[in-house]
């Protein structure tokens, strides 16, 4: 089978990434800012070859997609694998204001952040083999499909800025190898803080939202 490229891009600036609001799995909606770096990206990718457009399946990825998509006259197809974290409760605060709170059990978890991103990309490496695939998702998603790709811990990863512009080019046995990779230092990475936070008799481990 061939290698796959896969333009990731995170989806453009929200209302709510202006206002410092956890989206979440919230629909959001690009500002004016955010259709603009929608249209830059259209414009650089307007003379590149693609064969498919996909997306998350909330509204401020699509919308994104759509405005890349134009200059191609292609549909965008859309996946829940592409979907952002689901933040639970902390879905519709103010991020500032999650700053050392102790993450509630309701939050996606790491793992099965890297589960999906794993899916998303077995499914992109199944289906559209050898193609090249324009892939709008959302900065965490991204950064677990990122850490995938190479094999690592998320918070090795970078986060994408909005409209941001990644090549990945995958293939099924590439991608199978190093989401074994990440899933493994993930787990060391946890069972190492785990022992850390035991040896601190008395204290809880903060969390700082992403």
């Amino acid at each position: 089978m061939c290698d796959t490229t896969i333009f990731l891009i995170r989806h453009g600036e929200t209302v709510d990434n202006a206002l410092q609001i956890m989206q979440g799995q919230t629909q959001g909606k690009l500002n004016e800012q955010g259709r603009e770096q929608a249209r830059q990206v259209a414009q650089r990718l307007a003379a590149e070859p693609v064969d498919v457009f996909i997306s998350s399946d909330l509204r401020r990825a699509i919308q994104t997609a759509e405005i890349i998509a134009a200059p191609h006259d292609l549909p965008v197809i859309t996946t829940p694998l592409l979907r952002e974290r689901d933040w639970g409760s902390f879905t519709g605060r103010y991020i500032p204001d999650l700053k050392g709170l102790v993450w509630p059990d309701d939050i996606e978890t790491e793992p099965a952040l890297l589960q999906r991103a794993a899916g998303f990309l077995q499914y992109i490496t199944a289906t559209y083999s050898g193609k090249r695939v324009v892939a709008v998702g959302h900065g965490i998603i991204n950064k677990a499909i990122l850490a995938v790709y190479a094999g690592c811990t998320m918070r090795e990863e970078q986060r994408m800025l909005n409209a941001e512009v990644r090549i990945l080019t995958v293939s099924a046995e590439r991608t199978a190898t190093s989401a074994a990779a990440a899933m493994a230092a993930t787990a060391a990475a946890t069972s190492a803080k785990t022992s850390s936070a035991d040896t601190a008799a008395g204290t809880t481990t903060a969390a700082t939202a992403e």
